[in-house]
């Protein structure tokens, strides 16, 4: 059975997500389950970031009682390094964090870590992803040309498909809402927008999920607006 995903809004490593984290951990079943942390998406913003998150991630998940592994994939070139797409492949729970979701689909499609990323999730791993680290699993990811995000022009890639239908806006309640809903009226067909507030995860596989976290998810379904809190269960 393909494993669970963890879709988070945002604070991937910080204290708001322990409580998510360490449940997902206890879902493994094992002592000290082996966590690859990947921040890829934040290579573009320099090594001292990469390397920050990938430290951050690491004591996060120390402290959660964890076997942290940093797999440092800067690009498509690292991404095909065996003993990464091994790091990947032999972890129990695999965590993308934040940054450049573009940079981030890039490096995986096609390469020996996204290969072992679908190997992984085939054998039951659990998978999360923080803001960009989310995006990029679901069925299609926003292609942004502006100046910033949601700004026009605005296309369509498609996503690692690990999260089926969805398109995964993280950060929701930090931008007005009023941007979401010529996005949600232009997604792909069938798509499903899923809203994730700060501080917030959708946690689930095989189309239901768990609502966890301080906010919403909200789901948009074409024009139809949905409202999740947590505790909810989110069914499609």
């Amino acid at each position: 059975m393909d494993g669970v995903l963890a879709l988070v809004g945002s604070g991937e490593f910080t204290p708001a997500m322990d409580e998510v984290d360490r449940d997902l951990l206890v879902s493994i079943g094992r002592k000290r389950p082996r966590v690859a942390i990947v921040p890829t998406a934040s290579w573009p913003d320099g090594e001292p970031v990469f390397m920050r998150w990938a430290a951050q991630g690491e004591a996060h998940f120390v402290n959660l009682g964890a076997e942290p592994v940093p797999v440092l994939i800067h690009d498509r070139a690292t991404a095909d390094d065996p003993a990464a797409a091994d790091a990947i492949s032999t972890a129990d729970l695999i965590y993308f964090s934040g940054g450049k979701p573009g940079h981030l689909l890039e490096a995986l499609r096609d390469t020996a870590a996204g290969a072992a990323l679908r190997d992984a999730h085939a054998r039951g791993a659990v998978i999360a992803g923080c803001s960009a680290g989310a995006m990029v699993l679901g069925a299609h990811q926003l292609r942004m040309g502006g100046r910033g995000f949601l700004q026009p022009p605005i296309g369509w890639q498609d996503g690692l498909g690990l999260a089926p239908r969805l398109v995964i806006v993280p950060h929701y309640d930090a931008f007005p809402e009023t941007l979401v809903l010529p996005l949600a009226l232009a997604a792909p067909e069938d798509a499903l927008v899923a809203g994730i507030d700060e501080e917030t995860a959708m946690v689930g596989r095989d189309g239901s999920w768990l609502v966890r976290g301080r906010g919403r998810v909200t789901i948009w379904r074409g024009s139809r607006r949905e409202r999740h809190r947590a505790g909810a269960m989110v069914r499609f």
